[in-house]
């Protein structure tokens, strides 16, 4: 059996959501795990899946609403034990200070380019992978 990273996408746009799922595929590169997404629409919801446990990388949507990505991923850092590496979507290149100050490990723009996405997720699960080997 394969191994697997869990994935929790949050946006409130559906479409947004698919992008990401449609610039993962299967696995992000050959050399990560296979992904599983679990899909969040709103902020309970994504605190409610932390709390559960078993997610390897949270992908946050920085145009949310009525709760930005930026926000949560502040909070979820605050708040989460052991809080999973966040890949934050943003409007604008301008706006990568704003992810930092969300303490988001990585950012890619709005709208998801695949090849620019994937190698971003795919870094997040390698560094996830070191840490627990």
């Amino acid at each position: 059996m394969q191994p697997t990273a869990t994935v929790l996408v949050y946006s409130d746009d559906s479409n947004t959501r698919e992008q990401v799922r449609l610039a993962t595929g299967r696995r992000p590169a050959p050399d990560v795990p296979v992904v599983e997404f679990l899909e969040c629409a709103t902020p309970a919801a994504v605190l409610k899946e932390l709390d559960r446990g078993g997610i390897d990388v949270c992908v946050l949507d920085g145009e949310a609403v009525p709760m930005g990505g930026m926000g949560l991923c502040r909070q979820i850092k605050d708040e989460v034990f052991d809080c999973p590496p966040v890949l934050l979507l943003i409007g604008r290149p301008q706006d990568a200070w704003l992810a930092t100050w969300s303490r988001a490990e990585s950012a890619v723009t709005l709208p998801v380019e695949p090849v620019e996405f994937a190698a971003a997720l795919a870094s997040l699960l390698r560094e996830k992978k070191a840490l627990n080997a």
